[in-house]
Formats: C-alpha cells, sequence, structure tokens
C-alpha cells in the first residue's frame, strides 16, 4: 500500500515552506526535527500510514488578538498577542508565554513546535503549546505591567484552564507579570486552579520553579560528561544571558565545582578570568533580579573585562547558551570547536542557528534545546501535580525529581540516537525520543 506520508525531507520542506510562508523560525525548527524523524518513520512501518509529522507541524488552532492598554500618561496602547495550540495528544497544552518586541506567530510558531517533543521527553502529561505578545514590559511601570496583563487575560481566559492548555512564563514574563495574569484569571473565573505555572510559592506556585531550567541544563550536561567518562568537576564554563536561566546554570555550576566565566545581557558580554564565585553571583543577581542593572556593572564592580556581542570567542570547556534564539551563529560554532570546547547544552530555545548545530553535532558532545532546557516546563509539569493534589513538595524533593527527569530524558536520548563507535547523536535522540510518545497517543486516538 502507498505511503501517507512524505518522506523525502526536501520534498516535505518545501511543503510546509509553501503554507507558511515568510515564516523562517518555524521553518528551521520543523527542518531540524524532519531530518530525523521522517527518515525513522521510513523504517517503521507502524507510523507509515498516519501522516503523523504533518499532522504535528499544523497548529491545532492559533489565536490572535488584539490587547489595548492604558499607559501612566493616559494614552491609549494596543498590541497584538497570540497562543498558539499546536498539540494536545498526551495532555493539555502547556507552554509558556513571551513578551518582547521580537515575538511574531513565526517565533511562536516554532518554539509551539519545540514544545511538543520538549514536553513529550519530560515524560509528563503535557501538550505542546506557545504564546506571547510583541508588548515590551522593559521600562514599563508596575500599573502599567499589570494593565496590559489584565487586558491580555480578558481575552486569553476563553481558552486556558487547568485541563486545556496551561501557559507559563518566558522572556519578558517573570513572576511580577504571572503574578497579574493569574489574579487576572482568578477573577473571571472565579475559580482557584492550576490554569498558569510559574506563580509565587504563596499562592500555588512550587519552589524550585525559577532554578529548574539552568539546573536543569547543568543536569543534563552532567549526564552527557558522565557518560563519556568525564565530569563537571574543574571544567571552566562559557555562559550567555543573565536571566534566570543563566543566573541559575552559574548557580548549579559553582556547586558541581565548575568554573563560569562570562554572563551577558544585550549590551555585551563580562568576561572574568578569575570566575564567577558564590558571592559574585549574589551581587550579579542583585543587579539583575532586582535593580535590573546592565551586566557592564559587574565589570566595573570587579574589574574584569565587558566586551559587546555574545561570549562566545572565550576558551572554555564547556559552554551554555542561555539567552535568546539564534545567538550562536556557524563562525561561533567554529571559534568554539577551535578552541576545544567538549560539550554545549542548550539553555535557551533554539539558542544555534542551524548551521551552527550541523557543526556542533559532528564535533563534541551537543544537546538541543529539547533536552537540556526541559527543566523548566518539568518543574511546572510539578507544579500543576501539587496544584491538583492542593500539596506543596520541599525544594529537596522538587530537585530530587527533576534531576531524576533530566536523567530520564538523557536514558531516551541515549537509546534513540546511538551510533555505531559508541558515539550519542543527542539532537537525533530527542527528536525521535519525543516524536514517538506523542505518535503513539495520535495513532491510538484515531484520526483527529
Amino acid at each position: 500500500m502507498k505511503s501517507t506520508h512524505c518522506t523525502d525531507v526536501e520534498s516535505f520542506m518545501a511543503g510546509l515552506r509553501k503554507r507558511n510562508p515568510g515564516e523562517s523560525e518555524f521553518h528551521d525548527a520543523v527542518h531540524e526535527v524532519a531530518a530525523d524523524v521522517l527518515p525513522f518513520i521510513a523504517e517503521t512501518p507502524a507510523y507509515q500510514k498516519g501522516c503523523l509529522l504533518e499532522r504535528l507541524t499544523e497548529p491545532d488552532r492559533i489565536i490572535s488578538f488584539r490587547v489595548s492598554w492604558v499607559d501612566d500618561a493616559g494614552n491609549v496602547r494596543a498590541n497584538r498577542a497570540w497562543r498558539v495550540q499546536f498539540c494536545n495528544a498526551i495532555g493539555p497544552y502547556k507552554g509558556g508565554m513571551r513578551f518582547h518586541p521580537s515575538v511574531t506567530q513565526s517565533v511562536l510558531k516554532f518554539l509551539g513546535f519545540e514544545q511538543i517533543f520538549k514536553n513529550s521527553l519530560t515524560g509528563l502529561p503535557m501538550g505542546g503549546a506557545k504564546g506571547g505578545s510583541n508588548f515590551n514590559p522593559k521600562g514599563k511601570s508596575d500599573d502599567e505591567v499589570m494593565r496590559f496583563c489584565q487586558s491580555l487575560m480578558s481575552e486569553l481566559n476563553r481558552y486556558i484552564g487547568p485541563d486545556t492548555d496551561v501557559p507559563a512564563g518566558d522572556i519578558g514574563v517573570g513572576a511580577r507579570e504571572i503574578g497579574f495574569l493569574f489574579g487576572q484569571y482568578r477573577r473571571l473565573s472565579n475559580t482557584f486552579s492550576g490554569a498558569i505555572t510559574g506563580k509565587g510559592v504563596d499562592f500555588g506556585g512550587s519552589v524550585g520553579r525559577k532554578e529548574a531550567t539552568g539546573y536543569g541544563a547543568v543536569y543534563f550536561m552532567r549526564e552527557m560528561l558522565r557518560t563519556a567518562g568525564d565530569e563537571i568537576d574543574g571544567k571552566s564554563a562559557v555562559v550567555s544571558g543573565s536571566g534566570n536561566v543563566a543566573l541559575y546554570c552559574i548557580e548549579k555550576l559553582i556547586a558541581l565545582g565548575g568554573k563560569p566565566l562570562t554572563a551577558s545581557d544585550s549590551g555585551g558580554y563580562i568576561h572574568d578570568p578569575d570566575g564567577i564565585d558564590t558571592e559574585k553571583l549574589e551581587w550579579l543577581k542583585d543587579l539583575k533580579e532586582v535593580r535590573r542593572g546592565r551586566i557592564s556593572e559587574y565589570a566595573e564592580e570587579f574589574g574584569c573585562e565587558f566586551h559587546p556581542g555574545r561570549p562566545w570567542a572565550v576558551k572554555a570547556d564547556l559552554a551554555f547558551p542561555c539567552a535568546t534564539q539564534n545567538e550562536l551563529v556557524e563562525d561561533d560554532a567554529r571559534t568554539l570547536i577551535g578552541n576545544g570546547l567538549i560539550a554545549l547544552a542548550e539553555g535557551a530555545n533554539m539558542p544555534c542557528e542551524l548551521g551552527a548545530q550541523h557543526l556542533l553535532r559532528e564535533a563534541l558532545l551537543y544537546a538541543p534545546g529539547k533536552a537540556s532546557n526541559a527543566g523548566g516546563v518539568a518543574v511546572s509539569g510539578l507544579e500543576q501535580s501539587q496544584n491538583s493534589l492542593r500539596i506543596n513538595w520541599t525544594l529537596e524533593e522538587v530537585d530530587d525529581r527533576l534531576q531524576r527527569i533530566m536523567g530520564e530524558i538523557h536514558e531516551k536520548c541515549s537509546t534513540y540516537g546511538a551510533r555505531d563507535g559508541g558515539r550519542i547523536d543527542y539532537v537525533k535522540g530527542a527528536n525521535i525520543g519525543g516524536f514517538v510518545k506523542v505518535a503513539n497517543a495520535l495513532l491510538q486516538c484515531g484520526v483527529t
């Protein structure tokens, strides 16, 4: 019987680009998955009749809406917002909300598509989604952010809920924004439920959520190195970013004996050859989380170098891109490889461009974000469980579960990414490992 899906990657991508014109970020995300999953489907008879990847690249729905709000000067402002609900085959839609001027439908489709596989890898019952707005919270007062969040939730509340779609935070959506969003949802729904994760611990949040993505990336790096007969202890590391992911990646590196050398923001990066230690990290947390200052102030405080751009020219053993998508390009990858980099774990969502991915994948231990940055959504899933059970776990309990989940993700990647000679292709392993669970659910539920 003739196959009902396309097994040729280039033909598949040509059709996808035709259906989704101008969405380059989404195209890149799909291409990275299709290159591994389509050959796997071709070799697996059970998956050849379900049109599975074609279905997964079409969102269940995209909700686009205007958000009107009033600034402190009394001016009426308008932004655009989206929620992209991709696939709920294994559980309610789950994925963050991002507030940033760079947010477009293409960016959210790329993030939502990645979320399908990331959530599947955790083993928790969560489907894939993503949302956000081109609103920029930087420089806005608390009252302006509150009015924007309340206006956005007045529309979004129709489409979310603990058993339907559970948003969380992302770039530009931290504790302040989550509090305002959840407060308005509670007000409109007249319920107190786990409809949003990343909440404060005083009103249903989980301890360890803020740290989870950064910690998880380091735990995954530890698993990769251990499998290769190595350890984090004594290794230097180059880290980009200075938000939650980067700060807590640095914190866990220090705890495991690593030596973080860099941190960055949109203005540039600092290079501290003596290493960022616990005392310096606490100062950096205060700078970025409380005072909302610039990373250059760290260089002034501790007498180290500040440079414009990204930190990929700094020589180190390990790398953790933790800032944003497409921050590490081909030339950066060549520089890192030339400097003797041992391993890289993505802390951000798809921070390496496709060309850089191909180089890193062949040259060293390379963990894609859908595996190595899954710690954040894993603890969001644990927050949902705590909300449903009306209990609170301790930080030790949450961290134990996080370490176990990251270990299980590594095991799936190792199983599906095994190569001749004992090498592990973590990209292939993550793509196929994430696909299998969703594909099985789609097939068993019929054509939906």
